[in-house]
C-alpha cells in the first residue's frame, strides 16, 4: 500500500501545524533582518543541506566544504560581532538560524557538526587577545578552520573541576599530557580549545588552552560511534607532550572554569532551542503524515485518539518554546539567571523526547525505517537531556535556585 506524499524539505505554512515561528507569537513580531535571516536559513537548508543528509549520516560527518558555503552567505557567523569576522547580529540570531535550520529539514546533528564553532571560539573573543581572534576566530567564521571545544574526560563526567589534563609551562610554551572524551567535532577539528590544569588543585587551577591538531603529539586516539547526531563527528583525544605556544592561553591562568561558565547558558538555550524545533520539525511531519495516510478507508486524522494526541504534541511544544525563547530574550540582553537557563533546557528536552516518540509511533512502520525523518530526530533527540549539562544536573542547580 502506498503510503502518503513525502515532505521534504520546509512543509509549507499549511502543514506547520500550530508553530509559533517567532518568540512574541509570530514572523511578524520579529525585525525584518531576522525574518529575512530565517528565510536565508530556510532556503540554504532546503538546497545545501537536505538533499545530501542520508549521505552525510552515513559517512559521519558533513564536508568541510559545508562550512565554507555556510561562512558565505553569512550564516556561519551570524550571532558573531563583525570586528572578529562574523555577520553581526545576536544571540537571538543565532537561534533563529538553528532554529530554521532543523525546522526546513536538517537535524540537531547537522547543526553540532556544522556550528561547533559556537562552543570553541566564544572565549577567544571575550579575551580580545588579537592574536586568537586573527588565528583562530576569524577563519573559524570565514570556513577556513574548523574549532572544537575539549572538556570532558574518561575519568570525569561532568566534574569539570576535576579536570587532570596538565598543561605545565616550559619557557615560551606549555607542555600538555592528558585524554578527552566526547569531543564534538574532534576527528575534523582544526584546533581544540581545551581545558587544562596549570596550576594546582581545585578550580583556581584550571586554564582554557588552545590547540593546534598538527602539533607534535596530539592525536585523534578514535572515532567514537553514537546512538544520534551520525553526521556529527565526535572523538577521543591524546594530548602526549604536546607544546602549545604559551601566547595561545586564553585569558587569565586559572580563569578557564569560569569562562566557561560565562557562556555555558548560551550552549544550554542553544540546546533548547534545537530541542524545541525538533519537536515542531516532528509534529509538522505527523501531522502531514495523519492527513494523508488512510487505513480502514479513512485518514488518521480524522480518528479522535489521533487528533487528541497531536494536540498534546502541539501543546508542549508550543508551551516549552514560548518559555525557552523568552529565556533566550533575557540571555540576549546579559541575563544569565542559571536557574532558567537549567529550567528552560530540561523542559525543552522532555518536551522533545515525548513528541518524537509520539511521532515515531504514529508513522508505525515507516518511522522505524532508516533514512525517516522522524527516525533520525527520534535518535538525535537523546542527546538533549544528557549534552551541555545533563537533566540531573540542571535539576541540582534548579534545586539551588530555590535556596534548597
Amino acid at each position: 500500500m502506498a503510503g502518503p506524499p513525502a515532505l521534504s524539505g520546509d512543509p509549507g505554512p499549511r502543514d506547520r501545524g500550530l508553530r509559533v515561528a517567532a518568540p512574541a507569537g509570530g514572523p511578524s513580531d520579529e525585525p525584518l533582518d531576522r525574518r529575512q535571516l530565517r528565510e536565508l536559513a530556510r532556503r540554504f537548508t532546503q538546497r545545501e543541506i537536505t538533499p545530501h543528509l542520508p549521505e552525510w549520516e552515513r559517512a559521519g560527518r558533513v564536508p568541510r566544504t559545508l562550512h565554507a558555503a555556510t561562512a558565505k552567505v553569512g550564516l556561519l557567523g551570524a550571532g558573531f560581532p563583525e570586528e572578529v569576522g562574523g555577520s553581526g547580529g545576536d544571540f537571538l540570531d543565532y537561534c533563529a538560524v538553528a532554529e530554521e535550520i532543523i525546522l526546513a529539514g536538517g537535524s540537531s546533528g547537522l547543526f553540532a557538526a556544522l556550528f561547533t564553532h559556537s562552543i570553541a571560539v566564544p572565549h577567544m573573543i571575550t579575551s580580545r587577545d588579537p592574536r586568537l581572534v586573527d588565528g583562530y576566530v576569524r577563519p573559524t567564521l570565514a570556513g577556513e578552520k574548523i574549532g572544537s571545544l575539549a572538556i570532558t574526560e574518561p575519568d570525569g563526567g561532568s566534574d569539570v573541576a576535576a579536570v587532570r589534563t596538565t598543561a605545565r609551562r616550559d619557557g615560551d610554551h606549555f607542555v600538555v599530557n592528558g585524554t578527552k572524551i566526547f569531543i564534538t567535532s574532534g576527528v575534523r577539528a582544526d584546533f581544540v580549545t581545551t581545558l587544562v590544569r596549570t596550576g594546582g588543585s581545585g578550580r583556581a587551577g584550571v586554564s582554557l588552552l588552545v590547540v593546534d591538531a598538527d602539533a607534535p603529539g596530539f592525536t585523534v586516539g578514535r572515532e567514537l560511534e553514537k546512538l544520534g547526531w551520525h553526521c556529527s563527528d565526535t572523538a577521543e583525544l591524546s594530548f602526549v607532550d604536546v607544546p602549545v605556544p604559551a601566547g595561545n592561553l586564553v585569558g587569565a591562568p586559572g580563569t578557564g572554569l569560569a569562562q566557561l561558565m560565562r557562556h555555558f547558558a548560551t550552549e544550554r538555550i542553544s540546546m533548547a532551542v534545537q530541542a524545541c524545533a525538533t519537536a515542531q520539525r516532528c509534529l509538522d511531519l505527523t501531522i502531514h503524515w495523519c492527513r494523508h495516510r488512510s487505513t480502514f478507508g479513512e485518514p488518521l486524522a480524522g480518528r479522535q485518539v489521533i487528533r487528541h494526541r497531536l494536540a498534546e504534541m502541539a501543546r508542549v511544544t508550543q508551551v516549552a518554546r514560548t518559555f525557552v525563547w523568552q529565556v533566550a530574550a533575557r540571555v540576549a540582553g546579559g541575563d544569565q539567571r542559571v536557574t532558567d537557563v537549567a529550567m528552560a533546557k530540561n523542559t525543552a528536552a522532555s518536551a522533545c523526547a515525548f513528541v518524537v516518540d509520539e511521532a515515531l509511533q504514529l508513522h508505525g512502520g515507516a518511522g522505524y525505517l532508516r533514512d525517516s525523518e522522524v527516525e533520525r530526530h527520534y535518535r538525535d533527540s537523546r542527546i538533549m537531556s544528557i549534552g551541555g549539562g545533563t537533566s540531573e544536573m540542571m535539576n541540582e542547580i534548579i534545586v539551588k535556585g530555590l535556596g534548597l
